[in-house]
């Protein structure tokens, strides 16, 4: 029978580690406790560990293509301002990979996943994978809720595309105005650990620098796990996670704007980039005359400016191609148009002659 040993790590390593036991099938044959003084060795199996989350920072990432090690140093770069440990001891490790979507990075502290082998070790085990036990909550079927679930002294947020581990009092902050839905009963608990066991959704092994064998003192688990209630690096990860929380709110809350606005635009259109499209191209404010007016107020006081042609856009705005000595003449447009309240668009620019050639379009509010 193929058996696999579930191990909590606690956020302090002087304590015991709960544990399961499960068969392929998901039922738990066994539950207790590991300690330190145990009589017998506990037996060999696959085994699976779930840390505490708060050190690790989680992202889904758009990666470029390419091998393993080159998509870890790609994701390295674009988190290096939310990393508080150095680049050569800092693992990173990469969920499965879906066509078209994002994927899980889970940026952490080489040191510390060591520590936690050197505490398994003690318990006389072996870990084959660990996992953040906020990657241990499955993702909620909510889009704009989050899953809340306390191990230990901090609490598992687990959204769409979003994992952080917080202390209690930064979970509404954190939150950012989405619901959250507690799962406190023992056997909804259970049942996600159960699952993280059999599928784990990363494995902070799989990086290099990282070993599954231990090789120092258990008690330096004791005292780095200890430093986790003091580090810096929770803090930075509560605040990144709170940024990308508002930065969610703030996209949706515009898309729902635009949509409100454009009733009937496709579920498979940007909302946002259609209505910024059309305002592009929208009539001028005061109409074709009103713009015509302000186009010619801008050219007048530029020495060596043409009007070449101007016609009215079948969207609604204007279009005219104007020629003019200086690259910087465009600017001075642009700035000349926007005082009147209009926004103006180069479509095309070219140099003839040693002077500069320009389509613009002239359509909505500035």
């Amino acid at each position: 029978m193929s058996l696999t040993r579930l191990i909590l790590i606690p956020a302090l390593s002087s304590e015991p580690a709960p544990f399961l036991i499960v068969d392929a099938g998901g039922h738990v044959l066994e539950r207790g406790l590991l300690a330190f003084d145990a009589i017998e060795t506990p037996a060999a199996m696959r085994t699976v560990a779930v840390a505490p989350g708060a050190e690790v920072l989680s992202r889904w990432l758009d990666l470029p293509a390419g091998r393993p090690e080159q998509q870890r140093a790609a994701a390295l770069w674009m988190l290096k301002d939310e990393l508080a440990t150095p680049a050569d001891r800092t693992g990173l490790a990469l969920g499965p990979a879906r066509t078209g979507e994002p994927r899980l990075v889970a940026a952490f502290s080489l040191s510390l996943v060591e520590a936690w082998t050197d505490y398994l070790a003690a318990l006389g085990v072996r870990a084959d994978a660990i996992v953040p036990d906020v990657l241990a909550v499955p993702e909620p079927f909510d889009d704009e809720g989050l899953s809340a679930v306390a191990f230990g002294p901090s609490v598992a947020l687990r959204g769409r595309g979003f994992a952080a581990s917080v202390q209690p009092e930064l979970v509404d902050l954190i939150a950012a105005g989405r619901t959250v839905t507690p799962v406190q009963a023992t056997a909804s608990v259970e049942r996600m650990l159960v699952e993280a066991a059999l599928r784990p959704a990363i494995n902070l092994f799989e990086t290099r620098g990282v070993r599954a064998e231990a090789g120092g003192s258990w008690r330096r688990a004791v005292v780095l796990a200890a430093m986790l209630l003091v580090s810096p690096l929770v803090l930075t990860v509560a605040t990144a996670a709170r940024d990308e929380m508002v930065a969610r709110t703030l996209h949706r809350d515009s898309e729902a704007a635009a949509r409100r606005v454009l009733p009937g635009l496709a579920p498979t259109v940007d909302p946002v980039a259609e209505l910024e499209r059309r305002l592009a191209v929208a009539p001028p404010p005061g109409g074709v005359a009103a713009a015509t007016a302000a186009l010619f107020a801008a050219l007048e006081p530029m020495d060596g400016a043409e009007l070449d042609s101007l016609v009215t856009d079948p969207a609604g705005g204007l279009r005219a191609t104007v020629t003019y000595p200086n690259a910087a003449d465009l600017e001075r447009m642009k700035a000349a148009m926007a005082q009147s309240g209009l926004a103006l668009t180069d479509t095309a620019t070219e140099a003839a002659d040693g002077r500069v050639v320009a389509d613009i379009l002239i359509g909505g509010p500035a």
